[in-house]
């Protein structure tokens, strides 16, 4: 029988879609009742009655457009028809911002998960996609300690997204994350922090009130925490400091803050990312108790 690559036919399909494994294929079901996904987002290639590779894209919901590909499976030994898949789907499904997998932590320690993560990169890579960043995935759980605020900060909410735009601008001075990096390169600070502000900020339903700016005594920002609920899990949706106060230890204060607003309303868990490169703020998670659950790695294409 020839290899059939198409979109689902219905949600009757779901199950033949998660036979091959990822951590997200629970997630699967809910995203197309809440509307992150659709059939014709969610693609396979069935050979011989038998599922070999499928992509799926995501995007928030109401947004027409997919944002990612985060689901790209193949079958041992279907590489090419993986390839073939991602192509034929590509033709058909506007193309997203970038692809994004999750990975275990050591993923290059063990031999067999190394190469599999490999393998999918270079299909990835026949399509035009090329690696962007590997980031750390994050989680603090409950019980784990949480300092008392110091005194050094005193924290209050954010008076309204024209406020945190304009720190969202300051902050991007001296960045070491990578998506921040690539905006500046083709738009100005005001112009990043208003996109990111638009695109993922406000379309946070959780509380605006957990939003905290950390002042110092004479009453100037010396940055800022957003804890939030991104609609799966409780998160640490960004933390900086200003760039005239780094180095002097306000981080550990921002994010125990985050950490102590989220850990208030009796979360189950609290998750966060920041890119490998990004020691310093790496180093500030594991000082806080957050443990990496997992790397991610995000693969754009070039224009």
């Amino acid at each position: 029988m020839p290899l059939h690559l198409r979109p689902l036919t219905g949600r009757a399909e779901v199950d033949l879609f998660n036979q091959l494994p990822y951590v997200l294929n629970h997630e699967i079901a809910k995203d197309l009742d809440d509307g992150r996904r659709h059939l014709p987002w969610l693609w396979v290639a069935v050979d011989s009655g038998r599922l070999v590779a499928r992509a799926g894209f995501w995007a928030p919901p109401g947004q027409a457009v997919p944002m990612f590909l985060d689901v790209f499976d193949v079958a041992p030994g279907h590489r090419d028809d993986g390839v073939r898949l991602l192509t034929e789907a590509l033709a058909h499904v506007p193309r997203p911002e970038e692809y994004t997998r999750f990975v275990p932590p050591g993923w290059r320690d063990d031999p067999g998960t190394r190469r599999e993560v490999e393998d999918r990169i270079a299909a990835l890579e026949r399509t035009g996609a090329k690696l962007f960043v590997e980031r750390l995935r994050l989680q603090w759980q409950p019980g784990t300690p949480v300092p008392e605020p110091s005194g050094r900060l005193t924290f209050r909410p954010v008076t309204g997204p024209q406020e945190l735009i304009a720190l969202m601008a300051d902050v991007t001075d001296g960045t070491l994350d990578a998506h921040s990096r690539a905006d500046l390169s083709r738009m100005s600070a005001a112009e990043s922090a208003r996109r990111q502000y638009d695109e993922e900020l406000s379309r946070y339903t959780s509380p605006r009130e957990w939003w905290r700016i950390g002042c110092l005594p004479d009453g100037r920002p010396a940055g800022f925490v957003l804890p939030a609920h991104n609609g799966y899990n409780p998160i640490i949706a960004y933390i900086a400091v200003v760039p005239a106060q780094r180095g002097r230890g306000y981080v550990d204060e921002l994010l125990a803050e985050g950490t102590r607003v989220l850990a208030g309303e009796g979360v189950p868990r609290i998750r966060a990312a920041t890119d490998l490169g990004n020691v310093p703020m790496a180093r500030a998670f594991a000082r806080a108790g957050y443990e990496v659950i997992e790397r991610q790695l995000d693969m754009v294409w070039p224009s």
